[in-house]
């Protein structure tokens, strides 16, 4: 008999040695990654999670740091429904409320969870999980005042939440192949069979083939200059499902954080504004009561990032400068020392500033993606973006669009939304075991990837990646920022179009097969510029203003012809936009008013 671990088949250009067989293969390992595996190999499924990076600890969700929101009431009174209609009001009406509706009922049991594997969160006195105020997150309905929502573990929520998930997929066995940079899904038509990857370590192709493939690779906040998110945040997942025939829905939608420190981007998270901190301006205002006289500087954070840049421009910034002050000095010592330690650790290492004493200073910074991968509320890729499923694929996380957050997202919504959906994935993949099956691995399996390889390895030009890369960045943030008008937009698509001109232009001097950072940096550098095409495009095409998308020349909300969701659709010929219905359930779309 015919031993099933053993593989025979043939790929050409991967050596038998790398061709690998599992049930479900998780490329990503950040919350939503591993959630998903930990629910697949707490079924018996044979469970691999792959990352690009060194080890998986080093997951962006790592740098998460006010907290997960879920309206425990441990501190006060909240309901699962205050929470879905803040996040609906939040998205600015174009979230789907099934889907917020999940997220926000799945909340609960996701922290007890957490709680139950020994997630450290803060406490109360009482022993409580502690939560604190985050923006846009309030009493009632909209009608009251900010509401102890976000359950927090000091500021660095993130990275205990993924050490925790981390040490329980160790426990249950879940494989992890680290290094390995994934290039393209093996699939036929709507069906994949898995997923071809690049060996950073050693060089080299590997195929993996699998009944059941997530992709949960993040963001792509590497596209701007001053940016919050990590150096891995490059698009990979969205440039894979691309390719393969799936559009990506609502790319136009990319959040910016309103308080990065000022010129470096990290981020300085909302935790200090929902412990009290204020922002103010070169006058020592506290401007906010002139763009949301009731919520502060707990508005939504494409509010308050609007808010910071207009006091900028009116040249209200500190000394003139581009950048305003947060300020948090009045905490005091102790409660900074105690919730906030991390912010004031990088506030002392890389802007100079102990904000127990000095205020911090701060500027807009390009943070999260609203859009992505379409996704039903179960994390099934739609092939059309609409109702067809590609079978054996699935997506969670920041890389998914399935839609929580609509046109802007509130503040540890994030979080949640990984865990979510990770989880939710995860039961699912599990669900649709059965009626999966291991497709064969033909022998060009891996020739989309090959090519990818072969299109950097073969250039012969004079222009260094990094060059390429400084230009999108500059741009991305000029043009296709907090605010957007269609001379920018335009601007942003001549200088995309000249890039792709010179990235067959470029210098790869490095031809070498083990840690070519060169090759990563150059294929990272052609997944961003791929994501940046979609949001500026998207961006162009969306003419009204919805959340993260302001655009100067269409100020207004225009529900009578953009409540829908773009679907944007890329192959060798050129791109074309689809569109499909917000689903509305409870809550009818209104004014926002903070």
């Amino acid at each position: 008999m015919k031993d099933p671990k053993v593989l025979t088949e043939k790929v050409v250009d991967v050596p038998l040695r790398n061709i690998h067989k599992h049930d479900v293969v998780i490329i990503g390992t950040g919350l939503a990654g591993l959630w998903a595996a930990i629910k697949c190999k707490s079924a018996g499924l044979d469970t691999a999670c792959m990352t690009k990076l060194s080890m998986p600890q080093r997951s962006h969700s790592t740098a998460a740091q006010g907290g997960i929101a879920a309206s425990l009431g441990s501190l006060e009174e909240d309901y699962w429904e205050w929470h879905m209609f803040d996040t609906v009001k939040g998205s600015d009406f174009l979230a789907d409320q099934d889907a917020a509706e999940i997220l926000t009922r799945d909340a609960i049991t996701i922290v007890r969870e957490y709680e139950h594997m020994g997630a450290p969160f803060s406490r109360t006195p009482d022993g409580l999980i502690a939560q604190r105020k985050f923006g846009g997150h309030v009493k009632d309905f909209g009608r009251g005042g900010p509401v102890l929502r976000a359950c927090y573990a000091a500021d660095r929520t993130g990275h205990v939440l993924l050490h925790t998930l981390w040490q329980k997929a160790l426990e249950l066995g879940v494989r992890f192949y680290t290094e390995m940079f994934a290039i393209s899904l093996i699939s036929d038509g709507p069906k994949c069979a898995g997923v071809v990857t690049w060996d950073t370590k050693n060089g080299g192709l590997h195929a993996f083939k699998a009944k059941a493939t997530l992709i949960a690779t993040g963001g792509y906040g590497r596209a701007w200059k001053i940016t919050a998110t990590s150096y891995s945040y490059t698009a990979d997942g969205q440039y894979m499902a691309l390719r393969a025939g799936v559009p990506l829905e609502d790319m136009e939608f990319f959040q910016f954080h309103p308080t990065g420190l000022f010129d470096r981007g990290i981020l300085m998270t909302e935790g200090c504004r929902g412990e009290g901190g204020y922002l103010i301006n070169d006058l020592g205002e506290r401007f906010m009561k002139n763009y949301a006289p009731e919520k502060m500087e707990l508005a939504p954070r494409d509010i308050v990032s609007r808010a910071i840049t207009s006091e900028i421009e009116a040249g209200r910034g500190i000394n003139g400068g581009p950048y305003i002050y947060l300020d948090i000095r009045h905490l005091g010592a102790e409660i900074i020392n105690t919730r906030l330690p991390q912010i004031r650790e990088i506030s002392i290492k890389f802007a100079g500033v102990d904000p127990i004493h000095e205020p911090i200073p701060i500027v807009p910074t390009a943070h999260y993606s609203m859009g992505g991968i379409p996704t039903d509320v179960d994390g099934r890729v739609l092939f059309d973006g609409k109702s067809q499923i590609f079978s054996g694929l699935y997506a969670a996380g920041e890389c998914a669009c399935v839609s929580v957050h609509g046109a802007n997202r509130l503040g540890c919504n994030s979080t949640l939304d990984a865990s979510v959906f990770g989880r939710r994935c995860g039961l699912t993949i599990v669900k649709d075991f059965a009626n999966l099956e291991h497709l064969p691995l033909e022998e060009d399996s891996a020739k989309m990837a090959k090519e990818e390889i072969e299109f950097i390895w073969n250039q012969k030009g004079s222009i260094r990646p990094e060059e390429i890369r400084n230009e999108l960045q500059t741009g991305m943030q000029n043009y296709v920022a907090v605010f957007r008008e269609e001379k920018g937009l335009l601007k942003m698509i001549s200088i995309i179009e000249d890039m792709h001109k010179k990235m067959k232009e470029m210098l790869i001097s490095d031809k070498s097969l083990a840690y070519n950072t060169t090759l990563m940096e150059a294929m990272e550098l052609r997944h961003l510029i791929a994501a940046a095409e979609a949001v500026t495009y998207g961006a162009l095409n969306r003419t009204e203003s919805r959340g993260a998308q302001a655009r100067r020349d269409y100020p207004k909300r225009d529900d009578e012809n953009w409540l829908k969701h773009t679907l944007y659709f890329r192959d060798e010929s050129g791109f074309r936009f689809d569109y499909k219905d917000v689903r509305l359930t409870r809550f009818v779309p209104e004014e926002r008013k903070y």
